[in-house]
């Protein structure tokens, strides 16, 4: 006489194939669970779970409601002219807050130096950048410092290479 019933072996549970119930495993059993746990978690993810980052004030900050500073590697300026430096500041989706801009140059000059970007204003930014026609030839960094109402400041910087006439 065969055996009927279940039972395991290694870990996988077993019907007799005398058994009019069909063979299963617990492989499909924990399928049954992790299909819809993993739909689920994936649906929470593409829907608003965000990275967020601890402030320093306590809480969590979302990355999104962080920004940076976007200005080019590099400038040149010949003694005695002057050229636009151009600014963005790339606004995560939920940053909506102005920006105080501090531009500090030496052996160059920056017009405005100092300008208030309000939330509601485009990203982008044009300032003058200006050589004296003594200006001494070389390379000068220019800083670019925002910072926020509230929230952690962003700085960037440039290179502006002053160049002979």
């Amino acid at each position: 006489m065969a055996m009927m019933g279940t039972f395991r072996q290694g870990g996988l549970l077993m019907t007799n194939a005398n058994s009019s119930r069909p063979t299963t495993t617990s492989i499909v059993g924990h399928l049954k669970f992790l299909v819809p746990a993993i739909a689920a978690l994936t649906l929470l993810s593409s829907t608003g779970c965000r990275t967020t980052n601890v402030s320093d004030k306590g809480g969590v900050v979302t990355l999104n409601e962080q920004f940076s500073i976007t200005v080019p590697a590099e400038i040149s300026l010949k003694q005695g002219s002057e050229v636009p430096l151009n600014i963005v500041l790339n606004r995560g989706a939920y940053f909506k807050r102005d920006v105080q801009l501090e531009v500090k140059a030496n052996g160059v000059m920056v017009t405005p130096g100092s300008l208030l970007v309000k939330a509601s204003d485009k990203p982008e930014i044009q300032l003058k950048l200006a050589a004296a026609r003594e200006a001494a030839l070389g390379d000068y960094r220019v800083s670019v410092t925002g910072t926020p109402a509230t929230g952690k400041p962003a700085a960037a910087l440039v290179i502006v290479k002053v160049l002979a006439q």
